[in-house]
This record gives structure tokens, C-alpha cells and sequence, in this order.
């Protein structure tokens, strides 16, 4: 099991060593959450003060993918980076160059490593590919799959879960 407030030390230590301008008000002890299913981490701001939470079963992925998952939240703590726009993308991109992270602006399951928790409801595949697009929500595309295409250009026709 990874220590996150550890991994957090180490984490603010890389990014200052490049210049980030992280926040000093960044509270050293990691919040985990059991409930996330979607999420990795979050970056919560409360009175000027930041804290950076991790969900549990980041707390079993290895220990790379919690560093990346934490420096992509440390990022948030930069000023002007509280979404994913240019700068905090300057920023993921300087730390990606300099300690071979993946931070991107969301993250996947497989890509870290972590088991997918989440229970689709809902799957389409394509008629040409064979890919599988799976949704918790029913969302337009899941209402009307005859109005999108797949990445190849392929129809989408739904399938049992």
C-alpha cells in the first residue's frame, strides 16, 4: 500500500523543482475517498486552503500512477490552473518532459493501472470496428445512437450489458 502523504512530499518537491508555482496552502495529509467511483483524485479549495484527495483504490495502484494522479491535483493548486486550460497544461506537460508522468486531463482506469469499478448500463458497439462504448447515464448518444459514429466512421447499434 502506498503512503499518499509521502507520495505528496514527493510529488510538491518535483513540481517546485521546476519552478510550478504550487500553492503553499496545500494541507500535508491526503483525504481518501471510498465513495468516488469515477474519479481518481480531486483538488478541493476552501478558505484559500487546498486539499488533495485521492480515491481508495488509487491507494492500490502502483505507486507511479498515485504520484502522477497526485501531481496532476497539485497542478489545480497553481494559479490560474483550476480547470485544464493552457497554463495548467504547460505545467502537466513540463512534469510529463522531466519525470516521464501521463498527466493528462483525465485519466482511465487501465491507463493507471487500477481495476474499473464502475457497472456500465448501457453499451454500444460498432459494426465495423467491434469497439465497445459503455455509459452509467443514458445520454444522447445512448437515446440516438443513429445520430454519432465510432472513431473509425462506423455505425453504432446498442448491445446487451
Amino acid at each position: 500500500m502506498n503512503d499518499p502523504d509521502a507520495l505528496l512530499v514527493r510529488v510538491l518537491a518535483e513540481a517546485k523543482s521546476l519552478g510550478i508555482p504550487v500553492s503553499r496552502e496545500i494541507d500535508p495529509h491526503v483525504a481518501v475517498n471510498t465513495r468516488a467511483r469515477t474519479r481518481f483524485g480531486r483538488c478541493i479549495r476552501r478558505s484559500g486552503r487546498f486539499t488533495i484527495e485521492l480515491s481508495e483504490r488509487m491507494l492500490e495502484a502502483p505507486e507511479r500512477s498515485c504520484r502522477q494522479t497526485l501531481a496532476h491535483e497539485v497542478l489545480h493548486t497553481c494559479p490560474g490552473c483550476q480547470n485544464h486550460q493552457v497554463r495548467w497544461k504547460s505545467y502537466a506537460a513540463r512534469m510529463n518532459a522531466a519525470f516521464g508522468y501521463a498527466i493528462e486531463r483525465t485519466g482511465t482506469a487501465e491507463g493507471l493501472g487500477v481495476p474499473d469499478r464502475r457497472e456500465a448500463r448501457y453499451k454500444l458497439v460498432c459494426e465495423r470496428c467491434g469497439a465497445e462504448l459503455t455509459r452509467m447515464k443514458k445520454s444522447p448518444l445512448i437515446a440516438h445512437p443513429e445520430r454519432y459514429r465510432c472513431r473509425c466512421g462506423g455505425k453504432l447499434r446498442p448491445a446487451p450489458v
